[in-house]
């Protein structure tokens, strides 16, 4: 038997080089303007730099304040559909030593569905483990319900702790945080 077999798609998680900072910054602009235009309001959106974003996440990827910090990325081929940010918890209540954090975790609105989260979940969680973490904590939006589903799907769970984070234009967003063991 004989016939064209087509490939799936070529998807991987990984580190972020440095290459990636200008797509980590324009995904993070495009998910930030759908999530946050609401409550933070489309004339501050406006407002960001895609230059000075990109500087900041060059910075983060080559120069990270811990050597536990680390950029991870989802990419379709060769093109980046999504990334993460882990390093120690630095909540009061947190073990640095123990306490990992997924910081930051956004996969590209246009493309969500696909499978790029759950690589980057378990990409975060690998990599967290690697680092020697036993626990890992995940702040999320109170209003994210998708977020919140797949984040509990994965076998994440509420510890009781909340939080109100100020925007620059003195907006409240409310977030919830959910932990897993490493173990």
């Amino acid at each position: 038997m004989t016939g064209n077999i087509e490939p799936g798609p070529d998807v991987s998680a990984r580190l972020a080089w440095p290459e990636d900072a200008a797509a980590i910054g324009r995904v993070q602009m495009r998910a930030w303007q759908r999530t946050y235009a609401d409550v933070i309001g489309p004339d501050a959106l406006a407002t960001l730099d895609l230059a000075e974003i990109t500087e900041q996440w060059a910075r983060t990827i080559t120069s990270p304040p811990d050597a536990r910090v680390r950029a991870l990325v989802a990419l379709e081929r060769v093109v980046l559909r999504g990334f993460t940010l882990v390093h120690p918890c630095f909540d009061p209540d947190a073990d640095q030593v123990a306490d990992g954090e997924i910081g930051e975790f956004v996969v590209d609105p246009d493309h969500r569905g696909a499978g790029h989260g759950s690589r980057l979940v378990n990409a975060a969680v690998d990599t967290l483990r690697a680092d020697g973490f036993r626990r890992a904590v995940w702040w999320v939006d109170t209003t994210d319900d998708d977020l919140r589903t797949f984040v509990a799907d994965s076998g994440w769970e509420p510890d009781g702790a909340h939080r109100e984070l100020a925007a620059a234009t003195g907006a409240q967003v409310k977030q919830v945080r959910l932990h897993t063991s490493l173990s």
